[in-house]
C-alpha cells in the first residue's frame, strides 16, 4: 500500500467498526450487538480534509483467552497494528475504563506508533464529561466521539490526519482488476487468499462460516493490481436465519455484482452442487468474469475419476459452463493454485476485449446466410447488420427490421456462432436486438 494506513483496535463491541463505517461513509463492516462480529481485518481508501488513507477495522482483541477464534482475532489484531502507521485506540465510553482497555493500551504504547484515544458511545456530547477518566491510559488527550451519530467525528479525524505521513493523494488505477473469491462456506476461500499470498491475510478456521466480512487484499501481478476480496460463503437464502449471517449474504452478492472476475471455489470431494451453480450463474449474470477453481483436488479419490469426467459432466449439467474455465487445484498444498491468477488475467482480457464491425458483420451474415431466422407471422425476419457497443462484458447490438420477433432459439444460435468465433473464454458475452430504420 502506498497510502497511509490507520488501525482501528480495541476490546470487543465498543464500536470499533461503527467507526470504521462512520469515517469511510458507507455500511462496510458487519455491526452487530453481538461481541466479536469482526473476525478478520477489513481495509478500505477513506479521505479526510483532502488527505487520503488506508482504516483498517480489526476484531476485538481478547487477552489470554485460549479459544483458538479468539487467538487467531488477536493475531490479526496485531498484524494490522505492525503495518500501520497511525493507531486508534477505541474504548467505550458508556462502560467506562476497562481492565483489558489498559492491556492494550500498553501492546499499543510498545509499538512505538503514534496512539489517537477514541471514547466512543459519548451520545450525549457536550454535557457528559466521562471521556476524562481514559486519561489514565497515558495515551493523551481522550477524544469523546458518537461513532453512531457522527459526534465528534470530525475532530478525531483531523487528529488522525495531523499524524499521518506525507503520502499522495489515491489515483485513479486503470491496471486494477477486482477478484471476489466466492464458494459455500468452508470450501478454502480463505486458506486459497492466504496460499497466493504467501501470508495469513485472512483468519483461517475449521470452522464453517469463519469470514462474515469481505477483506480486500492487493498484489501486483504482471503488470496489474490484482484485489482479492474473500467473501463470506453463500448458503441457500433458506438456510440464511441469523441477522448477523444474512448482512455477510447480503454484503457478497454485492461484492459479487462489483467484481471483474469472480473465483468460484468448490470442493473437489463433494463435487458441484445446486448452490454452487447459483452463484456462478449469478456472477456470470452480473457480468463478472468467472474461473472455477476445484480445491482439495489432492484429497480427491481418483480411482478412474479424472479431472476430464468430472468437467464433462459438469458441463453437461449447465451449458454456461463450457466457456468457463476450470482449475484443480489444493490451497493446502499449493498444487498449481499460482496459474489461477494467470486464469484471472486471461478472463479479464476476453471481458475487456472489442471486435472490430468489419470482423462482427463478416461472422454475422456467415450464420444468417447458413441458417437465416425464421418467418414471424409470414414476414421474413431479416438481421441487417451488428456491432459490439462496449466492453466488461462484450455487448453485441444488432439492427433487425422485427426485433422482437427474433425467437431465444436464434439468439442461442448467434450466441453460439460469436463464440465458436471469438471464444470469449471466462466471460459472458450480451447481444441486444434494435430496430433499424432501414425497410
Amino acid at each position: 500500500m502506498t497510502l497511509p494506513v490507520v488501525a482501528v483496535v480495541g476490546r470487543p463491541n465498543v464500536g470499533k467498526s461503527t467507526l470504521f463505517n462512520r469515517v469511510i461513509g458507507r455500511r462496510l463492516a458487519i455491526v452487530d450487538d453481538q461481541p466479536g462480529v469482526t473476525r478478520d481485518r477489513n481495509f478500505s481508501p477513506a479521505d479526510w480534509a483532502g488527505r487520503h488513507f488506508y482504516i483498517v477495522d480489526t476484531g476485538g482483541v481478547i487477552e489470554d483467552s485460549d479459544r483458538p477464534m479468539d487467538r487467531l482475532v488477536r493475531e490479526q489484531a496485531e498484524v494490522a497494528i505492525r503495518e500501520a502507521d497511525v493507531l486508534v485506540l477505541v474504548t467505550d465510553g458508556k462502560e467506562g475504563l476497562h481492565p483489558l482497555d489498559q492491556k492494550v493500551a500498553e501492546m499499543l504504547r510498545s509499538s512505538g506508533k503514534p496512539v489517537v484515544l477514541a471514547v466512543n458511545k459519548m451520545d450525549n456530547l457536550p454535557r457528559d464529561p466521562a471521556h476524562h477518566e481514559f486519561w489514565e491510559l497515558g495515551l493523551g488527550e481522550p477524544h469523546a466521539v458518537s461513532a453512531g451519530s457522527g459526534k465528534g467525528s470530525g475532530d478525531l479525524l483531523d487528529r488522525i490526519v495531523e499524524l499521518l505521513p506525507a503520502a499522495d493523494a489515491l489515483p485513479d488505477d486503470p491496471t486494477q482488476i477486482r477478484v471476489a473469491v466466492v464458494g459455500k462456506p468452508n470450501v478454502g476461500k480463505s486458506s486459497l487468499v492466504n496460499r497466493l499470498f504467501g501470508e495469513e491475510r485472512v483468519v483461517v478456521s475449521d470452522e464453517a462460516g469463519t469470514t462474515r466480512d469481505p477483506v480486500d487484499s492487493t498484489m501486483a501481478y504482471h503488470g496489474r493490481n490484482l484485489v482479492f476480496v474473500d467473501t463470506a460463503g453463500l448458503r441457500r437464502q433458506a438456510k440464511v436465519k441469523e441477522d448477523l449471517e444474512y448482512y455477510s449474504y447480503v454484503r457478497t452478492e454485492r461484492v459479487v455484482r462489483d467484481a471483474d472476475v469472480c473465483l468460484m471455489l468448490i470442493d473437489g470431494t463433494q463435487g458441484i452442487s445446486h448452490q454452487d451453480l447459483r452463484i456462478m450463474e449469478q456472477a456470470w449474470e452480473a457480468g463478472a468474469g468467472v474461473v472455477l477453481v476445484v480445491n482439495k483436488w489432492d484429497l480427491v479419490e481418483k480411482d478412474g475419476f479424472t479431472a476430464d469426467l468430472m468437467v464433462k459432466a459438469m458441463r453437461e449439467r449447465t451449458p454456461f459452463l463450457q466457456w468457463v474455465p476450470v482449475l484443480f487445484a489444493s490451497a493446502l498444498t499449493g498444487q498449481r493454485v499460482r496459474k489461477a491468477l494467470d486464469m484471472v488475467l486471461e478472463a479479464e482480457a476476453q471481458r475487456q476485449r472489442r471486435i472490430d464491425t468489419s470482423d462482427v458483420n463478416d461472422v454475422l451474415q456467415r450464420l444468417v446466410g447458413r441458417q437465416p431466422p425464421p418467418h414471424s407471422r409470414g414476414r421474413p425476419v431479416k438481421i441487417r447488420y451488428g456491432t459490439q457497443v462496449r466492453v466488461a462484458p462484450p455487448t453485441f447490438v444488432l439492427f433487425s427490421n422485427l426485433p422482437r420477433e427474433v425467437p431465444a432459439h436464434y439468439l442461442r444460435y448467434i450466441h453460439n456462432g460469436f463464440r465458436d468465433a471469438w471464444e470469449f473464454t471466462g466471460t459472458p458475452i450480451r447481444i441486444f436486438f434494435r430496430e433499424s430504420n432501414t425497410s
